[in-house]
């Protein structure tokens, strides 16, 4: 049995910001690298980032990421975000879910 503490809360997010072409690119993986510089647990995937800890900074993380897409000059910014909150069991970790398809 493993007694690494869970975390109490991930979220997956997707902004799309509105700008033109590979413009998306660019302003997407300034959000990414901000999320990254968290420290955080993440998973980077074609569609979606996940990040895992406590809610209050999760929920700091999703704000920030639709202020970055206007910094970086998108006129507005669309994003899909899942939450998955347990504050008193946790939630199943990333590599707990997706571990075995990345052996």
């Amino acid at each position: 049995m493993n007694n690494e503490k869970q975390p109490e809360a991930s979220i997956a997010i997707q902004c799309l910001p509105k700008v033109e072409g590979e413009e998306v690119i660019r302003v997407v993986d300034k959000v990414i690298e901000y999320i990254k510089s968290t420290g955080l647990n993440t998973f980077v995937g074609p569609f979606e980032t996940t990040v895992e800890g406590d809610y209050d900074t999760l929920m700091d993380i999703v704000k920030e990421c639709q202020l970055i897409c206007i910094r970086e000059g998108a006129p507005s910014v669309s994003s899909y975000v899942k939450i998955a909150y347990n504050p008193n069991a946790g939630v199943w970790t990333i590599d707990k879910k997706t571990a075995k398809h990345h052996q």
